[in-house]
């Protein structure tokens, strides 16, 4: 009977044995399948292929729902990753939510509401900014219109006014030419009447009358044209009969030489396409600098002995 028992005991102890280990050697199997698919999956969104790693994630859930919780967390990671151009915060807080709810023991559950809070707060901003962006790019097109039409209507006014400097002319030249520094302004008149107004560029060293030769300064006074040179360095100029009797006397009290050679001339030869932006800074030395076409038009209607009264 004994050894009837024992032959027993011998014949279950594998029956026993196997029933024990075949289990462990199944979770391990699976432990090892969701590790590998885990990998996977993260190595393609490591790579920036976000759609097929959500895709994976999917599949992982479908095939071990005990760790339903990590993949949800990483599916959501995914959802709201900065750098996914199709990311989808709502996506993500659902994915967040439903560990909080479903996971309540979960490791995630504490990261899951920190990145709840954090969406919340990013997708506020990102709708700020968004809206921001927009209100930008709406002022910037009503800007440039904007831009637009009055270049328009500075070029009708323009064309304008060169009508009624022609219309004007036409009834005689100009007999007086009024230059004011601190507006840096010139108009020529005739009869009193404005005929047509410039913007103008002086000496470097504009403040205060001249007083001496290299001053940098431009006169202030009444004086005329008295020559004009059409081979000037500065496409033509018109000579101003600077210094009268009263810079004389200044400059003798000085005991300095008063200085000369002031002009109404154009841009300096070879630099004419700096057009009207030249009047951005004062950079003659005395005289008073127009553009090109403007001196060509002023020296048409005003003739030598046209009185030139230069302003502070």
């Amino acid at each position: 009977m004994a050894q009837k028992q024992r032959r027993v005991r011998t014949r279950l102890f594998p029956i026993v044995i196997c029933s024990l280990i075949t289990p462990l050697f199944l979770n391990g199997c699976s432990g090892f399948q969701a590790r590998s698919s885990f990998e996977e999956a993260n190595a393609l969104s490591s790579r920036g292929d976000y759609s097929a790693s959500l895709s994976k994630y999917e599949r992982i859930i479908e095939e071990y729902p005990a760790n339903g919780d990590r993949v949800l967390f990483e599916m959501g990671i995914i959802y709201a990753h900065p750098k996914n151009g199709q990311r989808d915060y709502q996506k993500a807080l659902e994915c967040f939510q439903k560990i909080i709810t479903a996971y309540p023991g979960s490791g995630y559950r504490k990261d899951s509401e920190m990145m709840t809070f954090y969406i919340n707060n990013v997708a506020v901003k990102d709708e700020t900014i968004a809206a921001q962006q927009t209100r930008i790019e709406t002022l910037t097109h009503e800007a440039e219109s904007r831009v637009s039409e009055i270049g328009a209507l500075q070029k009708k006014i323009k064309e304008l006014e060169q009508k009624v400097f022609v219309l004007a002319t036409q009834k005689g030249s100009a007999d007086r030419i009024l230059i004011e520094k601190k507006e840096r302004r010139m108009t020529l008149l005739s009869k009193g009447e404005v005929l047509k107004t410039y913007r103008i560029a002086l000496g470097g060293n504009p403040n205060g009358p001249k007083e001496r030769q290299g001053d940098n300064k431009t006169p202030e006074g009444t004086y005329s044209i008295d020559s004009r040179n059409k081979d000037s360095r500065y496409h033509l100029s018109l000579h101003i009969s600077y210094p009268n009797e009263r810079d004389r006397k200044r400059a003798k009290e000085l005991g300095v030489s008063p200085g000369g050679n002031i002009m109404i001339h154009g841009i300096k030869n070879g630099f004419s396409w700096v057009g009207d932006a030249h009047t951005e800074v004062d950079w003659t030395k005395g005289c008073i600098a127009v553009t090109d076409e403007e001196i060509e038009e002023i020296a048409k209607v005003a003739p030598n002995g046209t009185t030139v009264e230069i302003r502070p």
